[in-house]
């Protein structure tokens, strides 16, 4: 009786523990700051100095046509919208452009699109390999120092990355399990980035081979044909945009003259200079891992081969090779070692981590001091295209903007300088080494016939010597000092770089 009329015992005071929304959130967060500190040291790279050093010729040429989208009066009758290559990546700038006109702006758009690149990297390496292996992948790309330079610069490059990996992360889901829908994804995506850079259509030929060598992952004509028509739809928008607007030949002109122009570096070149730019280790885990885990290989490792190799291939025989060009590579790379750096068979759970934490230090050790590397502004008068920022074209440009006067027109010895110093100053350039032969020149440039005669009527006013230019052509930097000397030229500007070397040098030049 007492004991059911007794009052109900009081609550007790002891933690009950997180409920368990709060713990779901809780394993969430957790699982997502590894990510999240990835990114943070990918958009320090990127975005840390950015603009310590000015552009080079291509970032000025790709600037200035986003510039002219954006409306710009200055640079729109200098560098026209419509010149070789698609716009996709261009009407990006001209937005970040329109809103905050400068080199920041316009850089900031290939380092966002490189960070997202990371991102991606991660769900690709997690889809294939798990998630640690997509952690350690998305780090390695974060410090690479060939991706990190290159997505510092207003090239079409990084968003053509971006595009290739998320492709490449489409196919993967395909092979996994085949569905039209996985096909219809990985066309739509390739046209995308057909349209940020029209080279990228060499992956279809990654893709051939893949398919060819991997009858494991059968592919049905009902999935391939859609594919490829979204493929079509979306990178017809290149070709149907100039012709509408009238400039049809100048994409056809332009694959011309690079399919029979003489070859601006060796076959050797890629070899040399691409795996030092990834980083050896990461080359070396990669390479070591397909070897080491040849036993576990599926049509993974067959996808990732493939869509190097074939990209490696061609431009290793195409006459043009430019530094980065490859760079789609570099998210495979990171990828084919993350696999590499968390699988230690045969030991035990706490020894696996720790081997594969250590050699992840290692590797990221030694690739941070190689990325800051490329923020800094280079001291060397060897440039290769692609490579970074050009040390006084910058400050040369902003001379000739605020001294010469308008109507005034200069001579550069090349047009790579001549490209710069146009942005810059907003003065129309030419250079004094473009063929008179249109089969030997690009298309978007305009010879000087005859340099004398052109400086005795007075067309120019303003000769540029640029220590870069006059490097790579000793016969033109002689012809351009015989000007300098018949013409009376006076030095009016010098820049140098960041070691004191003299770079840049604007010469007035007087008829008589």
């Amino acid at each position: 009786m007492s004991d059911r009329l007794s009052p109900p015992a009081p609550a007790s005071h002891a933690d009950p523990g997180p409920s368990p929304r709060s713990s779901g959130r809780g394993a969430a967060l957790r699982r997502a700051a590894p990510l999240t500190a990835v990114l943070l040291v990918a958009v320090f790279l990127r975005f840390f100095r950015l603009t310590a050093t000015g552009f080079n010729s291509d970032e000025a040429v790709y600037a200035g046509t986003s510039a002219s989208l954006a409306g710009d009066p200055g640079l729109g009758s200098l560098f026209p919208v419509f010149r070789a290559h698609p716009v996709l990546f261009q009407s990006l700038v001209s937005l970040a452009l329109r809103a905050h006109p400068g080199d920041w702006a316009a850089r900031a758009v290939p380092a966002l699109l490189g960070t997202a690149t990371v991102a991606m990297t991660y769900a690709l390496g997690r889809r294939l390999y798990g998630r640690r292996a997509g952690i350690v992948a998305a780090l390695l790309l974060a410090v690479m120092p060939y991706h990190v330079v290159v997505s510092r610069q207003v090239l079409l490059d990084a968003p053509m990355t971006l595009g290739a990996t998320a492709a490449l992360y489409c196919v993967a889901r395909y092979a996994e399990s085949p569905s039209p829908r996985g096909l219809l994804a990985t066309g739509a995506v390739l046209g995308l980035t057909f349209l940020a850079k029209e080279t990228s259509i060499v992956l279809l030929g990654s893709l051939y081979a893949f398919f060819a060598l991997t009858p494991s992952v059968r592919t049905r004509w009902r999935h391939l044909l859609p594919a490829f028509g979204m493929l079509m739809v979306v990178a017809l928008a290149h070709p149907l945009s100039q012709a509408l607007a009238g400039h049809s030949k100048a994409g056809g002109n332009y694959l011309l003259w690079q399919m029979f122009r003489k070859a601006n570096h060796p076959y050797t070149f890629y070899g040399s200079e691409v795996p030092l730019a990834v980083g050896l280790l990461v080359v070396v885990a990669a390479v070591a891992g397909l070897v080491w885990l040849r036993r576990e290989n599926t049509w993974r490792e067959r996808l990732l081969v493939c869509w190097v190799a074939v990209p490696a291939l061609f431009f290793t025989v195409w006459p043009v090779k430019g530094f980065q060009y490859l760079l789609p590579a570099a998210p495979v790379f990171a990828v084919l070692a993350g696999r590499t750096l968390v699988s230690f068979p045969r030991v035990a759970r706490w020894q696996r981590v720790g081997a594969a934490v250590t050699v992840c230090a290692v590797v990221v050790a030694t690739a941070v001091p190689a990325a800051l590397a490329v923020t800094r502004p280079p001291t060397s008068t060897r440039f290769l295209a692609g490579s970074g920022g050009l040390p006084g074209g910058r400050e040369a440009g902003h001379w000739v903007r605020a001294n010469a006067p308008d109507g005034a027109r200069l001579l550069a010895i090349g047009p790579s300088m001549a490209n710069v110093v146009q942005y810059y100053g907003l003065r129309p350039v030419s250079a004094l080494s473009v063929s008179p032969d249109p089969a030997r020149r690009n298309p978007s440039y305009r010879p000087v016939p005859n340099p004398d005669r052109a400086m005795r009527d007075g067309t120019f006013q303003y000769l540029v010597w640029d220590a870069y230019t006059a490097r790579r052509t000793p016969f033109f930097t002689a012809k351009f000092l015989d000007l300098v000397g018949r013409y009376h030229g006076r030095p009016v500007f010098t820049a140098h770089n960041a070691d004191g070397v003299k770079v840049v040098v604007v010469y007035r030049v007087r008829a008589s």
